[in-house]
């Protein structure tokens, strides 16, 4: 529909001299009713500049789309009403998606640039819960929209490796386990004596202290300290890449936190040459008062790094590694004032680049409106919540298909997949309050959906016996499209660049997972509609649009992180 789009605003402009092409490409519409057009161009906006009522301003251009994309037009009320020409549809659309089968969807728009990708990074010796999920599956998709468009994308997982937490989870370790429990249970024993250390903590502050200390000692390299330390991260990484695997998600980098400790006084040294460090009550900080923003906090009072500073630290090592067209951090909105803040100093700090610092916020998880919390134990683990789906899904199989082969990873990819799928339905900035009612909803338009409508499309597919070179458009004629439901169908397929662009443009992975809803009711309303394998003069027309729908909702189940499966 792109390619459609700019054809009827180049062919507009020539009649619109007041707006360019491009603006109004930008002032098209999709009307809410197939009656109303397929297009239309709301006249309103038009009266100021061309000093005509909109009516007549529609008036005026009915006759001026004669092109081979528009069947027709007409004047409402002040719209131009667009009707796109069938025939365009099939011989190009269709042909289109059909020859590109799997690269449907992509481009090389933007092939030669790098985007880095910040996202997931959990924290060392904590498990994957929900509220780690989101940063996880929408920066990956995000990820998969820049590669559908040709950069060259690397995924960095920031782990949250460094911090006083450590020096807590070493006191809790000495005083509550033992390596024999640890190494049985991982990192479930982990988040046991994380959590005791904080209960204890409340009656015995002396404990907070001994924690600095020991993590004071780690900062300084202490031999014990750093052998606990990564012992801890070992463990914890290996819980870690057992949730990654079931998503199907790598990263490029795992450098984290403490990567970085120790490479944040060239920050120090640069703030400072620029006269932009000041002292306040022992600590360091950059003034941003001129920017509406509190001070940005560089180094403490004791002399230890921050956020803030290894952030900066890590942006420029990843500017001067991968030299980067933009860098792109997925975590919560609760966290923008943080990015705000240590862009600006990037910026004040001399680096052009930091306007290609972009911070891709989105909403918080509760549970039952209570914030998430390890250390209070208002947690639900990943493990926990994807076993519960893939368990859901298998009773639904052995109830209807027993004997279905590799059933426990079809459950698994359904079950995993309709967590996955409930998040990245909602827009991004939407905070989500966590239920496992709604997690685990197979009904409607949910991720299970549009996997099952792709399996539903390859078995026409594969009981059509057809091989791929009969997959083509050599017998096809614009007449084999014989009723609405084809043309609605082909029409929703027709967006999927569109929506591509719109979801990349955004940031906003939902644009995907809402579209696939569409194109999947559009294809069930025609299959349950009209025979396929069955018909007569158009069978082939009817195959190959099958075969398009499988092709668009493959590579959008790819993009959302969602596996496909042919046979359910």
């Amino acid at each position: 529909m792109k390619d459609i789009k700019t054809k009827i605003a180049k062919k507009l402009a020539g009649s619109i001299e007041q707006l360019s092409w491009t603006e109004i490409m930008d002032n098209l519409e999709y009307p809410p009713e197939p009656h109303m057009g397929d297009l239309a161009l709301p006249c309103f906006k038009l009266s100021r500049v061309m000093r005509k009522s909109p009516m007549a301003i529609a008036d005026s251009l009915v006759d001026s789309l004669d092109i081979d994309v528009v069947e027709r037009c007409e004047s409402k009320s002040g719209y131009l009403n667009i009707f796109i020409n069938r025939e365009y549809l099939v011989n190009n659309v269709l042909k289109t998606i059909v020859e590109k089968k799997e690269e449907t969807g992509k481009s090389n728009e933007y092939a030669g640039k790098t985007v880095c990708l910040d996202y997931s990074a959990p924290n060392i010796a904590k498990p994957f819960h929900i509220g780690h999920l989101r940063s996880t599956v929408i920066g990956h998709a995000i990820r998969r929209l820049h590669e559908f468009r040709g950069y060259k994308c690397v995924g960095i997982n920031h782990l949250g490796d460094w911090g006083t937490q450590f020096g807590k989870l070493i006191v809790a370790y000495k005083k509550w386990s033992s390596k024999k429990a640890v190494e049985e249970k991982g990192t479930e024993e982990l988040v046991r004596i994380y959590v005791k250390f904080h209960e204890e903590a409340e009656k015995d502050p002396s404990l907070n202290d001994l924690a600095r200390q020991w993590f004071a000692r780690l900062e300084n390299k202490d031999e014990d300290a750093m052998e606990l330390w990564k012992w801890f991260k070992k463990i914890s990484l290996i819980d870690i890449e057992k949730t990654y695997k079931v998503l199907d998600i790598t990263f490029d980098s795992y450098a984290g936190e403490s990567f970085y400790y120790d490479k944040t006084q060239p920050v120090v040294e640069r703030l400072k040459e620029r006269n932009l460090l000041i002292e306040s009550d022992g600590a360091m900080i950059v003034n941003l008062e001129e920017y509406n923003m509190p001070p940005c906090l560089i180094v403490k009072s004791d002399g230890a790094s921050l956020y803030a500073s290894r952030d900066i630290a890590a942006a420029i090592y990843r500017k001067e590694t991968y030299d980067f067209d933009k860098c792109i951090y997925v975590t919560a909105t609760a966290q923008d004032l943080h990015f705000r803040q240590w862009f600006k100093v990037v910026e004040l700090m001399g680096y052009e680049w930091a306007k290609n610092l972009i911070h891709v916020g989105f909403g918080m998880v509760s549970m039952g409106g209570a914030k998430l919390a390890t250390r209070e134990g208002n947690i639900v683990y990943l493990d926990d919540l994807f076993s519960e789906a893939s368990k859901r899904v298998l009773d639904i199989i052995n109830e209807k298909n027993p004997d279905m082969e590799d059933k426990e990873q079809k459950a698994q990819d359904i079950g995993v997949g309709a967590v996955v799928f409930s998040d990245l339905s909602n827009n991004r900035i939407k905070d989500i309050d966590f239920s496992w009612e709604e997690a685990l909803n197979f009904d409607g338009s949910t991720g299970p959906y549009v996997q099952y409508t792709y399996a539903r499309a390859c078995s026409v597919l594969r009981k059509s016996e057809l091989s791929e070179k009969d997959i083509n458009m050599k017998d096809i004629k614009p007449e084999h499209m014989t009723n609405d439901d084809e043309f609605t169908l082909l029409k929703t397929l027709s967006l999927f660049n569109e929506k591509i662009d719109q979801a990349l443009r955004d940031l906003e992975p939902s644009c995907i997972s809402r579209y696939l809803i569409d194109v999947c009711m559009d294809f069930n309303k025609f299959y349950n509609a009209h025979s396929i394998l069955g018909a007569e003069d158009n069978k082939k027309f009817r195959i190959l649009l099958t075969a398009a729908v499988k092709y668009v909702l493959a590579n959008g189940l790819f993009i959302i992180g969602l596996k496909r499966t042919e046979r359910v």
